[in-house]
């Protein structure tokens, strides 16, 4: 029979062994954090300038208009009083419930604690009042230009989202339910997945999106059998088997960004889209982009497109006899795709009979989501610290994206990480978009300077490899394919570039969902649908305003719109040839490097 004495004993027990876990991981904590090489500090805040352009934009205001700035004071001081009066009436009435709720809902307040603890319930309201009220001093203020509006906007926002509640232990009763029921288990799992994070990133604090054990290249992701065919120092070239007895003579090569791993367009069998295309009969190329470590710093724009577009598209004519391919870039690799086409166009060589183009930039006039980090405070900082590294370190731009949707990609990860203790979830997308990559110093200060701040390519040409080149001359057949909700490379923006080549033929789909979700929409889903418009003569708004809508993936339209581009059906190719022997089989080993840190 179990006695008091023994229950308490079993919790002593219990307590004294969490504790000297805590102290072990203590010591783990201090030793990662020891290890940390951190990034220029620049990079972890604007300059000062914005906030102080800001504060004495609010005192001339406040000068020149005092009313109104008293009047919005007034009001929040108002709402903040009359909230806490409601709370103590609440409470004064002997009744454990909270004051009348009328804030909006917000998923990261599901807890029903949030509507029915006065505790909970006064914090988050006054939280949210809290918020609205930095948003409308923000919002009204006079004498900011667009760019400095929009990088308040955002750095504001950055600080609301920071401050929530649910960030807090003391203020998260998910986070406190978790701790009683397990009686603290699970802040010590918390804590340990929070140290594993750091040793992970060599003392970054960056939070796992994904069980890293749940995936191997090769085996439950990027499984599509194919052969490296080619290798160099920025790339292997993978050739895909065939899926069908015959395909269409010209093959294809697709350019995935280097920011990121191909795999994106692999990650399972399902959707893979990989996989869909060499079913539907073609000969596939896909370029693995090499993870580059500090020696690749002078390598440059140029040595991507010489050593990685034009290499790969060379092997693939070889190996297949054609004289042509029907080429295709996603991202960054689309904007290059660009670029290449327009070096080709000068040189007089017809190399690639279509191009795909999937959300890629051209004309950066409008630099959306990213203007606060595309001036010129954060750009400076960008070129010291690639001249110190050598390279702009993976966790660098992991972390600019991921702040572009912190709630989504820091916050509610961490919490659940570090304050509920849980394990990562088995999520082959957020393992990949965890799998970073490194960027070339050389290459990064060419596409922010001259790509995205002076907007070359549309202004005047960009120069690169004794020419100088322009999206204008861009003429062959061109299709894009571009994501209604993109964050990173808004639709309208690449419209806008899309527009100003010179092809006569020229096809553009809007597809339903975001940057990724919106390509991998594999047929066998039929999840989001597309939009389609022959009328390139209006302006973004009214190319949308006059699109068709279609239920299903846009891979068919495209498929049907790429085989008329693709010759004749030949037998189908084995991967390699005697000049191109296989030399590993797909996912090949560039994919498998990590960043460094």
């Amino acid at each position: 029979m179990t006695t008091k004495e023994d229950i308490a004993l079993e919790n002593l027990d219990r307590l004294n062994a969490n504790l000297a876990r805590v102290e072990e991981l203590s010591q783990r904590f201090i030793n990662a954090v020891s290890q940390r090489n951190p990034a220029n500090p620049t990079l972890n805040a604007p300059d000062h300038d914005v906030f102080l352009n800001a504060a004495t934009t609010y005192w001339a205001e406040m000068v020149q208009n005092p009313a109104k700035l008293f009047e919005n004071q007034l009001e929040f001081w108002g709402k903040s009083v009359k909230h806490y009066i409601e709370a103590q009436q609440a409470l004064a009435k002997g009744t454990f419930q909270a004051p009348e709720d009328e804030t909006g809902d917000d998923r990261r307040f599901s807890n029903p604690l949030w509507k029915t603890h006065p505790y909970f319930n006064f914090v988050k309201q006054q939280y949210m009042r809290n918020a609205d009220a930095i948003r409308k001093a923000v919002g009204e203020l006079q004498d900011l230009d667009e760019t400095e509006r929009k990088r308040l906007n955002y750095f504001a926002q950055q600080i609301i989202d920071m401050m929530a509640p649910t960030n807090f232990l003391g203020t998260n009763p998910d986070a406190l339910e978790k701790a009683v029921e397990t009686e603290g288990e699970s802040l010590v799992r918390g804590l340990e997945n929070l140290v594993a994070d750091l040793e992970a990133n060599q003392g970054e604090m960056l939070v796992r999106l994904a069980d890293d054990s749940a995936f191997e290249l090769g085996r439950n992701i990027a499984t599509t059998p194919g052969q490296v065919v080619y290798r160099n120092r920025m790339m292997e070239l993978i050739q895909y088997s065939p899926a069908t007895e015959q395909v269409h003579a010209t093959p294809i090569v697709i350019f995935p960004p280097w920011i990121n791993k191909f795999y994106i367009l692999d990650l399972k069998a399902q959707n893979s889209l990989i996989k869909w295309i060499t079913e539907q009969g073609y000969t596939l190329y896909v370029v693995s982009w090499f993870n580059p470590d500090r020696s690749y710093r002078d390598i440059g724009m140029e040595h991507y497109i010489e050593e990685g577009f034009l290499e790969a598209i060379r092997v693939a004519k070889e190996i297949t006899g054609e004289k042509q391919v029907n080429a295709v870039g996603y991202c960054i690799a689309g904007t290059t795709l660009h670029l290449v086409l327009s070096l080709l166009k000068k040189r007089g060589d017809k190399s690639i009979k279509s191009a795909t183009f999937f959300t890629a930039l051209t004309d950066f006039s409008d630099q959306g989501e990213f203007t606060p980090f595309l001036q010129n405070d954060f750009i400076d900082g960008i070129e010291v610290e690639v001249e110190k590294q050598g390279i702009l370190r993976g966790f660098i731009m992991g972390r600019t994206m991921s702040f572009l949707r912190s709630n989504d990609l820091i916050y509610s990860p961490a919490i659940r990480s570090y304050m509920l203790g849980e394990a990562p979830p088995a999520f082959d997308l957020l393992y990949w978009n965890g799998d970073g990559a490194n960027l070339p110093g050389r290459m990064v200060m060419q596409y922010l300077r001259g790509l995205c701040q002076r907007n070359e390519f549309v202004d005047g040409g960009f120069e690169l490899l004794g020419e100088k080149l322009h999206v204008s001359d861009v003429d062959v057949p061109i299709l894009a394919v571009t994501c209604e909700n993109d964050h990173i490379a808004r639709w309208k923006d690449c419209y806008r570039g899309f527009r100003q080549t010179s092809s006569k033929n020229r096809t553009f789909i809007v597809s339903e969902s975001g940057h990724v979700a919106g390509i991998v929409n594999s047929p066998a889903k039929n999840k989001y649908g597309h939009y389609t418009n022959d009328d390139l003569s209006q302006d973004a708004e009214g190319w949308m305003a006059g699109a068709t809508r279609h239920d299903g993936s846009w891979w068919p339209r495209w498929e049907a719109w790429l085989r008329k581009r693709s010759g004749k059906m030949v037998p189908a190719r084995t991967p390699g040839d005697s000049g191109y022997p296989a030399l590993e089989p797909a996912p090949g080993t560039y994919v498998k490097v990590k960043a460094n840190h």
